[in-house]
């Protein structure tokens, strides 16, 4: 008998349209979503043009689906002992204290869920971690419901997201692989087809993937370390090509045609951003070291320096030039979030350019098409930027020509849609691209 009842603890990025997708493609089972945030939840049941996280796609899946079979909830109890299986879709940032402070996974959002679920279950249940967790935290989850819990079953499944933000549902409608990491018993085995069942309703057999636990936690860090690693290593070389004369670009593609390295994640950037490279990498560091293989470690550490490295080339070359022409200390950056095509912001590039040009005293006019002004100056207050030097040194702007007519340069920093009419209109001439600035491009500023 297949799974009719879905429980999603988590409304995010994560949770949220990865839910949406599977209510879409899975008509005849119910999903509620639900979540501690009381505002969020009255988003996700509000205006469509309001919801909480934007991403191209999701809102017309969410017309299409909500209040048929999906179904967004702050009754978190009995929307878990209603379902036959749950998904854990919490954040889980790095910690800030305690053992591993600075490097290893914050778990009490985890933790927490596991708890609720072992309290509201009256019956057996498949849990299902959606959440980027450390290797062998299943273990954990399941220990934490059997010894809340002892009269029910409970199967801890690995289901790891693979997600981009900006393209997050055609990721979903289009996986490249579907990884779904169980116990070998019968009981687990059983679970991993369940979850198997929903999936293939969309996602070739063929590309769905079974293993352990293990291999599943640990294939979703790895994997996402590799990418920041392909970041942060031809960023490493735009540095070089910078003092040698060669072109990054032409470089990039070079390597790329090598059939066995590809093109992906080999386009010169600010540095990679959002909420999974920066504290994954951390996650492993932290493992590489707790076994006692501090060279691996070293190694991943690299990635990172090379990350704020580039963040800091940045700031310096524009710094720099503005200096040089005694420009006025006024900076426009367009962008703040760490890429097109989403709201979130989490570990944006820009926050940190931002950042430098803040302690240097500048002034800071800033546009992006999705984030909101009241999370961009939550993320520099997070670098301690006070709130009283905030209201001095920042203008925010909602939309493209107010900024381009404060005369200051611009600093393109995202590369959302509407920034490439820059590059043929009056402002081609006082641009700061991330891309030529990096490059060898001349930089001019002339109005």
């Amino acid at each position: 008998m297949g799974i009719k009842r879905i429980c999603c603890i988590g409304a995010g990025y994560v949770g949220a349209p990865t839910m949406a997708v599977i209510a879409l493609k899975c008509p005849h089972i119910d999903i509620t979503v639900v979540d501690i945030d009381i505002e969020k939840i009255k988003k996700w049941n509000g205006p469509i043009e309001h919801l909480p996280v934007y991403e191209p796609g999701l809102s017309e899946i969410i017309l299409k689906t909500r209040d048929k079979n999906l179904f967004f909830s702050n009754e978190i109890e009995n929307s878990i002992d209603n379902a036959e299986m749950i998904f854990i879709a919490v954040n889980t940032p790095t910690k800030l204290s305690g053992e591993g402070a600075g490097m290893a996974a914050d778990l009490s959002y985890v933790e927490s869920s596991a708890k609720t679920i072992a309290k509201s279950s009256k019956s057996d249940k498949i849990v299902v971690e959606k959440s980027t967790l450390p290797v062998r935290t299943a273990e954990k989850i399941k220990e934490i419901l059997n010894k809340n819990n002892n009269s029910v079953n409970f199967e801890v499944l690995s289901n790891p997201e693979f997600l981009a933000e900006g393209t997050a549902i055609e990721d979903l409608f289009k996986s490249d692989r579907v990884l779904i990491g169980g116990d070998k018993t019968k009981s687990g085995l059983s679970a991993v087809q369940s979850l198997v069942n929903i999936y293939k309703n969309w996602i070739p057999i063929d590309k769905i993937l079974t293993v352990n636990v293990w291999s599943a936690e640990l294939s979703k860090l790895a994997s996402n370390a590799m990418l920041a690693q392909r970041i942060s290593s031809i960023n490493s070389l735009s540095a070089l090509c910078k003092k040698t004369d060669a072109d990054i670009e032409e470089v990039s593609k070079a390597i790329g045609m090598d059939k066995r390295i590809g093109t992906e994640f080999l386009k010169v950037s600010p540095g990679f951003g959002g909420s999974c490279f920066k504290k994954d990498i951390l996650n492993l560091v932290y493992l590489c070291q707790h076994y006692d293989l501090n060279e691996i470690a070293d190694y991943w550490k690299g990635v990172l320096t090379i990350n704020d490295f580039q963040r800091s080339r940045i700031f310096n070359i524009v710094n720099t030039f503005i200096k040089k022409y005694n420009l006025k200390k006024e900076i426009s950056i367009l962008g703040w979030a760490f890429k097109k095509n989403t709201d979130d912001s989490r570990e944006s590039s820009s926050i940190y350019v931002a950042s430098h040009f803040l302690k240097e005293g500048y002034i800071i006019n800033i546009y992006d098409p999705k984030v909101k002004n009241d999370q961009i100056k939550k993320d520099l207050v997070m670098l301690k930027h006070t709130s009283k030097d905030l209201n001095q040194q920042i203008n925010f702007f909602n939309s493209l020509e107010l900024i381009t007519n404060t005369k200051s340069p611009l600093l393109i920093m995202t590369e959302w849609d509407e920034f490439k009419s820059l590059n043929t209109n009056k402002h081609k001439l006082r641009i700061f691209d991330f891309r030529n600035i990096l490059n060898n491009s001349k930089l001019t500023y002339r109005f």
